[in-house]
């Protein structure tokens, strides 16, 4: 693909997050793991916390390390991988044993990153190097760096697309519908599939594309500004309204209660599935499925969210978890190494298909296709992620959590009473209530 690269509309962004953990402490708060300098004085023994345990259970971490031991040979790297990542950090940050470098869990808010983990320089510094760093960015300090980003989109079957005529990506939520009535019409194939089951592929998978349909890279920052998120034209209503409208239009799994994510990535690659809502991170895990199966792994496509504005496809680009230094390690330094390395030198984004947190990083080959029609990437600014998150929180909608698309997928299937109007109208003033009493 060569160096050819995305448009990017760089903005700052901060980690969607409200909660934060008890314990920890600040020693010596005003100290910076800077990038080291030499690395034959780099020394110590550091863990990493990480939730790829595949990675870990089939030694590709391993190979990892002696790969960062030929350019840091005092350093002895060893990983933890953990199934739960999410609850067994946020507990074990109630003592100072949380590794060395680890990836910064979404429990903690951003205003505690102090507490918790190390500088890694200036934000005016790391800025014209990476993309993200705002993310993590407190008090002009940065205290994170993106393991990779993503772009959001749908994978697709691209050979089950033009068995049923369809050549061209859907540019209208219209027309999106039209092609699964399509292939409904014309394949024995599932358009659609929810994932409802497992939960997740319902969550931020679907709100991810909140400044895709607008092109807007702080529509997520002005769910902070509004009273009514799900008005007619906003981004969230056009993508739960689509949601909705799969389901209703039967275009989706018969059974929701019955998906099965591992067992999905099989059905598309087999052309047996049409689509799925998922970042681009899903597109080499679905090949590597393709592959398996005996099914041609160049027939897992990626298209945007069928939307266009100003005649033109966009894609927020979200960054992965951030990886960062326990404020508490002895050994900053070459947890500093470790981290800079595998951002920069081991090619891990790359091999996962994903955008590198490097701006002078070509974009993966995953997402030629997006070079090729010129699809907007807009990376999404959550300047007021904080105040948006405690906005969500009060008004008990989960923005990020899969109850709420669950019950919309309910309604439209008839497994609920109520309708897609009343339930948005529901949602519009519970956002507005919990909005007037925080007062913003």
């Amino acid at each position: 693909m060569g160096k050819r690269m995305l448009s990017v509309a760089v903005l700052a962004t901060t980690a969607m997050t409200v909660a934060g953990c008890g314990g920890g402490g600040t020693p010596d708060a005003g100290e910076t793991a800077a990038a080291p300098l030499n690395p034959a004085s780099v020394k110590g023994d550091i863990t990493v916390l990480t939730n790829r345990t595949d990675l870990v259970n089939d030694g590709t971490m391993k190979k990892y390390a002696a790969e960062f031991n030929k350019v840091y040979p005092k350093v002895e790297v060893k990983f933890e991988g953990m199934t739960d990542y999410e609850g067994e950090v946020r507990i074990r940050m109630n003592t100072d044993d949380y590794g060395d470098v680890l990836l910064i869990p979404g429990a903690v808010a951003k205003g505690d990153y102090p507490k918790f983990f190390t500088p890694l320089g200036s934000a005016s510094s790391m800025r014209a190097k990476y993309l993200f760093t705002d993310r993590t960015n407190v008090d002009d300090k940065v205290y994170g760096i993106a393991s990779f980003g993503t772009a959001n989109g749908l994978v697709y079957n691209k050979a089950l697309w033009k068995k049923a005529g369809i050549t061209d990506w859907p540019a209208s939520p219209r027309e999106f519908l039209a092609d699964l009535k399509a292939i409904a019409d014309r394949t024995d194939a599932t358009p659609y599939y929810t994932n409802f089951k497992d939960g997740w592929p319902l969550s931020d998978q679907w709100t991810n594309g909140v400044g895709s349909v607008s092109c807007d890279s702080r529509a997520s920052d002005k769910l902070a500004e509004t009273d009514e998120p799900w008005s007619k034209g906003s981004d969230l209503q056009v993508i739960d309204g689509l949601l909705y409208d799969i389901v209703h239009g039967k275009l989706s799994e018969k059974d929701p209660a019955t998906t099965n994510w591992e067992q999905s990535k099989t059905l598309l690659a087999k052309g047996e599935i049409g689509s799925m809502m998922l970042g681009s991170w899903s597109i080499s895990q679905m090949r590597a499925a393709a592959q398996k199966a005996g099914e041609n792994p160049d027939d897992i496509g990626f298209m945007p969210f069928p939307a266009r504005s100003g005649g033109q496809f966009c894609s927020t680009l979200v960054s992965d978890y951030q990886q960062a230094v326990n404020i508490h390690s002895d050994h900053k330094a070459a947890a500093r190494a470790w981290i800079d390395w595998f951002t920069e030198k081991s090619g891990y984004a790359a091999t996962q298909g994903a955008v590198s947190a490097l701006k002078a990083d070509p974009m993966p080959k995953t997402l030629e296709e997006y070079v090729d029609n010129d699809v907007k990437m807009v990376e999404r600014s959550e300047k007021r992620t904080a105040e948006v998150n405690a906005i969500d929180k009060a008004a008990e909608i989960g923005l990020n959590q899969k109850d709420y698309r669950q019950k919309l997928v309910d309604i439209a299937r008839g497994a609920q009473s109520g309708s897609l109007e009343d339930y948005f109208d529901e949602l519009n003033r519970r956002w507005s209530e919990a909005r007037q009493n925080a007062g913003s």
